[in-house]
């Protein structure tokens, strides 16, 4: 295989890891947790994994010798940067205690262990994916294991190939996956370890203890470059307003932190919508009003992020999904389906609504209105990225100022450009930070393994500062979860992180959105550095800094 001089180069970089992880460590255990809502219903459903204590990993005086293992490891989910380094952190961290341990690893996701699909992974292959971008090494898909006929069928090639600890890199729902599996396997004494790593570039899967799911940091950094360079394009030309769509469907994490980095005109942020209750046509409005003053400054250009799962956010267009996902969840999925015609089946959709929700769907434009309908994913949610929302705001802001323009309101130019930033940073190669956050969690994984622990999440925290200051442990995946509304049925599940209005973040953008309104203020952050100054290459996300608040780069920026 060809291989460019990056990834020859990034393939000697050693990632940098916490002091407790360079050599031998003990367990150190808290207090017992419990969790974060609905504690009743979650330990009656956990009994097993409920309330056990957070890990934390020191130093030990002794060397630890343990016999050989097994262990096997599944990507899960939509890919992130950084989990080739999970893979060679929880590699590392096995042959450490012991050279003799083997790592297998399932193909294609969860589905592979389901259908016996593996490869032993062995030094020769880990090193060709160390520091690399991708899930390429075995592969992902979205496969969920919930039946007890998954969890045997999972287990029985488990036995046959002596594997005693399962590690599962994932996002929310993955971990939730891997929470149920730890039960399950404790509740039925299989004798099988279940480990969780955060996973989701979408930087919704965090709390006190999982300060950012990996693959954030890469993720926001290579939009932020490419909005960067849009921005130089935009001020340069000045002709056109570019509405640009983030990855996000739960939360507006990659949105606000692109905004702290880049400086757009506008940055729409979901929660604030939610929380203000803002309208459709409340969201429209307020765009149309800065291209409107701008306009009349003579910068008839700009750039407009706008977070991809802003439509459920939006409380009436929620209510709207929410009765959407109900009935395509139930039987009436099937006689939806058996309407051949568009027509036919935006009518039976239209006699379905409630009036309130019905008069809703009618207004939207047909397309948006259509892929409202589109097949649900595994959740039974909307798929929102298939929504276009960046379209949507476009031609209605458009429709706006003609109208506008027709009662001599705005008088400027308005042309646009539509974009969605997605599958560009789901594989980029990690950041310095990705790098060795990542190896630190696999590394991590294999010392909660080695302490005998199931259904925890791998954790390490105090990121902000240098590597060797990291503090490693682990955190009961139980403590995370809550009762959710799922395919129509309420299921345990992690609890998603969103924006905090109050935190700092937020705040910091609020209080410079005003001025990035008005003017040029953009940031051109560049591409992604693997060499140079730390304050270039190994700086974590403004979000991570602000909410740890750490000072943040003062230097002004260009215009």
């Amino acid at each position: 295989m060809t291989k460019s001089a990056l990834q020859i180069a990034r393939a000697a970089y050693q990632p940098k890891v916490p002091a407790a992880l360079k050599g031998a460590v003990k367990a150190v255990e808290g207090e017992s947790t419990r969790s974060v809502a609905d504690r009743n219903e979650i330990k009656n459903l956990f009994p097993n994994t409920y309330g056990m204590p957070v890990i934390t990993f020191e130093p030990s005086d002794g060397k630890v010798s343990l016999p050989a293992i097994r262990v096997g490891v599944i990507l899960s989910g939509g890919q992130a940067p950084g989990g080739h380094n999970v893979i060679a952190g929880l590699f590392d961290g096995l042959k450490a205690v012991n050279p003799d341990s083997r790592l297998y690893g399932f193909i294609l996701g969860p589905g592979g262990l389901l259908k016996h699909n593996y490869r032993e992974l062995t030094s020769d292959i880990i090193d060709e994916y160390r520091n690399t971008g991708g899930f390429d090494i075995i592969g992902s898909d979205r496969t969920k294991l919930e039946s007890e006929e998954n969890f045997k069928t999972g287990l029985d090639i488990l036995k046959k190939l002596d594997i005693t600890a399962l590690v599962i890199i994932g996002g929310d729902d993955s971990n939730t996956n891997a929470c149920v599996l730890a039960e399950y396997y404790k509740a039925s004494g299989a004798g099988v370890q279940v480990i969780g790593c955060p996973k989701t570039i979408d930087g919704d899967l965090k709390n006190e203890q999982i300060e950012t799911s990996f693959g954030f940091d890469t993720a926001c950094k290579v939009y932020s470059e490419m909005i960067g360079n849009i921005q130089r394009d935009c001020n340069s030309a000045r002709r056109y307003w570019h509405f640009i769509k983030l990855m996000g469907r739960s939360a507006s994490h990659i949105a606000l932190e692109c905004a702290l980095q880049t400086h757009p005109n506008i940055c729409i942020v979901s929660e604030e919508v939610q929380a203000n209750d803002v309208s459709l046509n409340g969201i429209v409005d307020g765009i149309a009003t800065v291209i409107a003053r701008r306009a009349a400054d003579g910068n008839n250009f700009g750039t407009i992020l706008i977070p991809e799962g802003l439509i459920e956010f939006i409380p009436a267009m929620k209510r709207l999904i929410d009765e959407l996902n109900d009935i395509l969840a139930s039987g009436d999925e099937a006689l939806f389906k058996d309407k051949k015609e568009e027509e036919e089946q935006r009518g039976y959709i239209i006699g379905k609504l409630s009036r309130e929700n019905a008069d809703l769907f009618v207004s939207l434009p047909h397309g948006v209105a259509r892929q409202l309908t589109l097949d649900r994913d595994s959740h039974g949610n909307v798929q929102v990225s298939l929504i276009e929302t960046e379209k949507l705001l476009a031609e209605l802001v458009g429709r706006r100022l003609a109208e506008w323009r027709a009662s001599g309101r705005y008088t400027g130019k308005f042309a646009t450009q539509v974009h969605f930033f997605g599958y560009e940073g789901r594989c980029a190669a990690p950041t310095n930070y990705d790098a060795d956050y990542c190896y630190s969690l696999g590394y991590t994984a294999s010392c909660l393994i080695h302490a005998g622990k199931t259904g925890y999440m791998a954790s390490v925290r105090n990121t902000t500062a240098p590597a060797d200051r990291w503090i490693a442990g682990g955190i009961p995946i139980t403590m995370m979860m809550n009762m959710e509304k799922r395919n129509g049925k309420i299921k345990p599940v992690i609890q998603k992180a969103l924006v905090k209005l109050d935190g700092a973040p937020f705040l910091t953008f609020a209080a410079g959105r005003d001025l990035w309104a008005a003017t040029e203020e953009y940031v051109y952050p560049g591409p992604i550095q693997y060499f140079g100054p730390t304050e270039v290459c190994d700086e974590p996300t403004l979000t991570l800094k602000l909410e740890h608040q750490k000072q943040t780069c003062t230097c002004s920026p260009e215009s």
